[in-house]
């Protein structure tokens, strides 16, 4: 029966044992939210999760705890301002340049991309 499987028998057992804690635990998670007698005792219809309860904490208090170093503002300078100070750089040059044919004649006036008429 082993022969089937594409994994060695060790790596067939752990993952049983996850798929069987997987079970184990999906089964209580249905209980407790499923289970009509919650509301009476107050806690609601929702599960109480510590993990995301930890997660949300986390992700509110981020900034309670942030130590401003160079690293970080390196982070800031080369995802925030080195980007836009570029594209504004290459902005401005395109449309010198573009602004600078059209003075000296080289772009027909029918060619041109912004026109009046």
């Amino acid at each position: 029966m082993a022969e089937q499987f594409d994994v060695s028998a060790e790596r067939r057992k752990v993952l049983e044992e996850n798929a069987k804690r997987r079970t184990v635990l999906r089964n209580f998670f249905l209980k407790q939210v499923s289970d009509p007698f919650r509301h009476a005792s107050g806690e609601g219809g929702t599960v109480f999760d510590p993990a995301l309860q930890r997660y949300q904490a986390m992700r509110v208090t981020t900034y309670d705890h942030f130590k401003p170093n160079p690293k970080t503002a390196g982070y800031g300078f080369f995802l925030t301002l080195l980007p836009m100070v570029g594209y504004i750089y290459l902005l401005h040059t395109s449309r010198q340049a573009k602004e600078k044919r059209y003075r000296n004649g080289e772009v027909a006036y029918k060619d041109r991309d912004f026109k009046f008429v």
